[in-house]
């Protein structure tokens, strides 16, 4: 008979922090068409309220109501400890 042979994992956590000193971005993508996406997008802004605005804008331009919104931010990893 072969020998068999076992292999135990543990797991490494790690918690990611904000990082306090980098502000967040905010990005608006229009995804509003039915064959194809019009795709118009807002660029990086730097507050809620701006991409808001341009939300606004948009729809009020084009009358296009469906969005993806991403925002970014700078992150630090903080490792934990093996378990």
């Amino acid at each position: 008979m072969g020998k068999t042979t076992r292999y135990r994992f543990r797991e490494y956590h790690v918690t990611a922090v904000a990082d306090p000193m980098a502000l967040p971005t905010f990005e608006a993508r229009c995804v509003t068409g039915e064959e194809q996406d019009c795709a118009a997008t807002s660029g990086e802004l730097n507050t809620p309220e701006e991409l808001t605005l341009w939300i606004a804008g948009h729809c009020a331009q084009t009358g296009h109501q469906s969005y993806e919104q991403t925002t970014r931010t700078v992150v630090h990893a903080e490792p934990g400890a093996w378990q």
